[in-house]
């Protein structure tokens, strides 16, 4: 025994919300806790800071770096170090006293009752998934009349379930028996928390993959866990205060800043929950195949300099999602793009110029990407291919004195918004870092006035009808869209499109055909609610328009690759500075279309629209006309819940071996 330590003097701050004698009570008490990962660890440590003075403790498992964003005991010193043995420690180190019993071997219908021996409460710490030893170590509890309570994390908050004595038992609530594996988590998961506070917020619903057991989960929920579970603790082994017992429980959501008490006579046998359980099949069982294998398992892997290079520079920007590159693979330090464009099957890439802004977009991010390895790029354009493949030989070569662009951090954050942000003004800092971020003769004209937003807002609402009324733009506008999704890794999904669901139904609908565009375009101004959505109501809602001025009008391929880093400096600065942005191209476009008098569409009514467009877009940039390269909106706004990926790595790299032959070559080697 440490002779160090004073029990008194430890815990002496917890006298006041508990008398002295309930202090010395607590130091006699002996919880178990099945389980010490997410929330097994925090409730441990929260207890031994209770005083409690004994504990049993099960756990089989190793810490990993996966465990960081959430457990307690994990840490790079705890890396492939026994769970159990990290945690007793860390409890023996704040209370050396403590007499605990450990079950390395975890908890199972087999040593139930030898891992409850002793036990006043129970605390359920075990994982989600590990229902077969959840069900027995409850079902021992009732056995043995020993109080049971499970916190789950949910999201940022907490739901509370207690099964007491006498009271409904786990199973009588859950009803899982008789079910399948899949339905089981479906049932407890519901069950958990019939409120369900959490639900609004979970932005990505695929991050639940029962196959590979585990799902979403956040350092929030696991310590809000600790301290509800405490506190029920503290109650059940004091016998003070009211505890709630199933089929009452508590939830409470700090993202959602609402709390409740929920009540569901039968359990899972209740109407609600039955009606809620049905849903959840629909939504979740009936789509497991669609999330059978792990994405993660399937990811190629950067182990290069190379291909890490690769692996953050595909986060270019490029217009819907094109992606018009491939790349090769040299060897460990040197690479290949292959630029492609769209101009033979997109009307918005007029002779390739969109493809090559894009292009010039991957090039600077290459560029920033090496820059984190301490690499420089040296990029070479292959002088004698056609525009329309443009070819790049880069060399990745150690620069000691090359620190890391702070821009290249924000590679993967970078996406559209194209939702209504926030009309808050620019502030002078902002302003003046989105300016200096561009490379020199570069400059960007401001549209920041109500009336200017409105000048904008009502162009890009015009120019909105050319492109929604053209036949030329439907093949483009049929294909682009993801339908259903709210991530794409080659198109844009549905739900970043940025119209409300009913519109995109809609949309979905009436875009099968160009007949059925064409019918509700002319007979039910099919346009105007998209327009209203997508293009005037964010254009007012905003913080400004602007417009990439560049030194002189582009013509060359260099002109627009130059351009195309502008463009993502810019875009990248505008995502540090947690600015969203969307860009508005379009007018720029039609009005090049024009202006250079090559015809891109049959339709002369759509024509003579794209040409009043155009005189209003030459009025708003005044001289500035020809040499405007990017056009976009922007203000203030949280990072969209939905947006476009990128096609995995080992899609982009083109080479006579596949991807598994190049694994097992870099595995060799």
């Amino acid at each position: 025994m440490n002779t160090d330590f004073d029990y008194d003097l430890a815990f002496s701050r917890n006298i006041g919300w508990v008398t002295e004698a309930e202090q010395r009570l607590l130091k006699t008490r002996r919880v178990a806790i099945a389980g010490l990962g997410g929330v097994g660890g925090s409730h441990l440590l929260t207890l031994t800071r209770l005083g409690i003075g004994a504990f049993n403790l099960s756990d089989f498992d190793e810490f990993g770096i996966e465990n960081f964003n959430r457990q307690a005991g994990a840490s790079l010193s705890s890396v492939g170090q026994p769970k159990l043995e990290t945690l007793v420690n860390r409890a023996l180190d704040i209370n050396p006293e403590l007499d605990i019993r450990t079950f390395p071997d975890g908890v199972s219908s087999e040593n139930v009752e030898t891992f409850l021996q002793d036990v006043d409460v129970y605390v359920d710490g075990l994982d989600f998934f590990a229902l077969a030893a959840r069900k027995a170590v409850f079902a021992a509890c009732d056995r043995l009349g020993i109080p049971a309570t499970t916190a789950a994390p949910l999201g940022m908050g907490t739901a509370v379930l207690n099964f007491l004595p006498g009271k409904m038992t786990f199973e009588e609530y859950f009803r899982l028996d008789g079910f399948s594996e899949e339905e089981q988590y479906l049932r407890f998961f519901v069950g958990l928390a019939p409120a369900r506070l959490h639900s609004g917020y979970l932005v990505d619903p695929e991050r639940i993959d029962a196959f590979a057991r585990k799902g979403p989960s956040s350092a929030i929920g696991c310590e809000l866990c600790a301290g509800a579970a405490a506190s029920q603790v503290l109650k059940l082994l004091l016998k003070r205060g009211r505890v709630v017992a199933a089929p009452w429980g508590l939830q409470f959501d700090a993202y959602t800043n609402r709390s409740t008490k929920t009540w569901r006579p039968g359990g899972n046998n209740n109407p609600l929950q039955k009606l809620a359980i049905s849903i959840g099949k629909k939504q979740y069982l009936e789509n497991l195949d669609k999330n059978s294998k792990s994405k993660e398992a399937d990811a190629y892997t950067p182990v290069t300099a190379a291909e890490k290079v690769l692996d953050l520079a595909r986060w270019a920007p490029s217009g819907d999602n094109t992606q018009p590159w491939r790349f090769e693979l040299v060897d460990e330090n040197a690479l290949v793009v292959h630029g492609s464009d769209t101009r033979d099957t997109v009307v918005y890439d007029l002779d390739g110029r969109a493809s090559q802004m894009a292009i010039g977009a991957l090039l600077e991010s290459i560029e920033m990407a090496a820059s984190t390895l301490g690499l420089r790029a040296e990029i070479q354009r292959r002088p004698d291919l056609p525009e329309q493949t443009p070819t790049f030989d880069v060399t990745l070569r150690p620069d000691n004195d090359l620190a890391p662009n702070p821009l290249a951090f924000y590679l993967r954050v970078r996406s559209v918004q194209r939702r209504p942000m926030s009309p808050r003004p620019l502030t002078v800092t902002e302003r003046a870092q989105l300016e200096q971020s561009l490379p020199e003769g570069y400059r960007v004209r401001w549209f920041e006035r109500p009336k200017d937003r409105w000048q904008v807002a009502r162009l890009m609402f015009a120019n909105a009808k050319v492109r929604l009324t053209m036949p030329e733009a439907y093949s483009v506008h049929s294909q682009v869209i993801d339908w259903g999704q709210q991530f794409s890794e080659d198109r844009i999904p549905e739900q970043a499109v940025g119209v409300d669901p009913l519109t995109a139904k809609l949309m979905r609908w009436v875009m099968q055909s160009w007949e059925r565009v064409a019918f509700v375009n002319r007979y039910l101004a099919g346009t105007l609610v998209p327009r209203l959505q997508l293009d005037l109501l964010p254009g007012l809602r905003c913080a400004a328009h602007f417009a990439i001025v560049a030194p002189k009008a582009p013509e060359t391929l260099e002109d627009y690759l130059q351009a195309g880093r502008a463009m993502q400096r810019l875009w990248l600065t505008s995502t540090r500075l947690g600015l969203g942005l969307q860009p508005e191209m379009t007018p720029l476009i039609f009005a090049r279309f024009l202006r250079l008098g090559i015809p891109f569409t049959r339709t002369p009514s759509v024509e003579r629209l794209a040409g009043a467009c155009a005189e209003k877009f030459r009025q708003l940039m005044e001289a500035e006309t020809e040499q405007a390269v990017f056009i976009g909106r922007i203000g203030e706004s949280p990072l969209p819940a939905s947006r476009s990926l990128r096609l995995d790595l080992k899609e982009l790299i083109i080479s006579d071996k596949s991807a598994d032959e190049q694994s097992d070559d870099r595995l060799a080697k």
